[in-house]
């Protein structure tokens, strides 16, 4: 049995069946209900459309993700991946939709198209005009990361200021005196990025409780980019002997920068951070890393997103992750440059 016949016994065209089955287009109750009749007298089954049109909703969430022209880190990837996965075992599709510059038109579409039951937001700043949105458009929405506002959002995070200032103490614990952190791009921590601006507060108080040398940077996302951040802040400060970061997908130029510089890691220079277990793991050495743990998340934000659109007026819920560090091979004794 398939739409042809629903669309022949219930007097409609296949588009009208097409459009009542997704919520795609907005339907007639009248017609809805006889379209219904039509697909419990025939015991039509099509990958859950039929619940769907029994309780008004689509079967698909969307997932917001940053713009196409900016590569995805591996992290950003395995988010992504997770998200599909878990919705898949709800038996939910995913709808894909970049946001941001000239993809705001298509975030917009996703809130007022009906195209979706409910959004997932990645890569949240501290203020974030789409989360606003969403809250005044009244869509159930969760969050990987939230606002200045966590509590008015659902949302599932990395606890980056407490991770990065862990990385700190495990570096001073190993004698460095003068370390550096690389954020994410400087645009993004300027636009508000929570992960950048949460990573600065935890390694401006590590660095404060050790008594240390801190400096802070930013790198673009890409290997060069690391590169010619990591030889900047070797030419600037001499003193330096270690690198704490969330920038993974700079961390590949940051490992080039400091073999140019005849620094081996980790006998002369250590680095640890935080990023997707298998990136950290790939490296080599192996990064010593608090591992994110993004199939745990996706699968969580998913869990979340079910439960607010089941009850939109339930209290918002919040998971905070906080890894520990596995300790592989890119931090040892500090040891003078010079």
């Amino acid at each position: 049995m398939n739409i042809g016949e629903i669309a022949r016994r219930a007097g409609v065209s296949r588009s009208t069946v097409s459009y009542a089955l997704t919520g795609k287009r907005p339907v007639s109750e009248g017609t809805k209900r006889r379209i219904q009749a039509v697909i419990d007298e025939l015991g039509y089954r099509p990958n859950a459309a039929a619940r769907a049109l029994k309780e008004g909703r689509t079967r698909t969430i969307g997932l917001v993700i940053p713009p196409a022209s900016r590569r995805l880190t591996d992290m950003q990837l395995g988010f992504v991946a997770s998200v599909v996965d878990a919705a898949a075992h709800a038996d939910l599709d995913v709808l894909l939709s970049p946001s941001g510059g000239e993809h705001d038109r298509s975030f917009e579409r996703v809130v007022t198209g009906r195209r979706v039951d409910g959004v997932i937001l990645m890569e949240i700043r501290l203020e974030d005009d789409r989360v606003a949105r969403l809250r005044q458009s009244g869509l159930p929405f969760v969050g990987i990361g939230h606002t200045s506002h966590p509590e008015e959002m659902s949302w599932v995070d990395v606890d980056y200021e407490r991770l990065i200032a862990s990385c700190v103490h495990h570096l001073a614990d190993l004698g460095h005196r003068h370390i550096a952190l690389v954020n994410r791009n400087a645009e993004l921590v300027a636009a508000g990025y929570g992960p950048g601006h949460r990573a600065q507060a935890g390694f401006d108080r590590a660095v404060a409780e050790r008594g240390l040398q801190g400096v802070r940077v930013c790198s673009a996302d890409d290997a060069q980019a690391g590169q010619t951040c990591v030889e900047r802040l070797l030419a600037e400060h001499r003193e330096l002997t270690a690198i704490a970061t969330i920038n993974e997908a700079a961390i590949p130029g940051m490992y080039r920068a400091l073999a140019g510089a005849d620094l081996a890691v980790p006998a002369r220079f250590s680095i640890a951070g935080v990023a997707a277990q298998h990136w950290a793991e790939n490296l080599h050495p192996p990064l010593t890393a608090a591992d994110v743990p993004a199939g745990q998340m996706g699968a969580h934000a998913v869990e979340l997103l079910i439960q607010r659109i089941a009850d939109p007026r339930a209290p918002h819920r919040h998971l905070l992750l906080a890894p520990p560090i596995s300790l592989r091979g890119t931090t040892g004794p500090a040891r003078p440059r010079s």
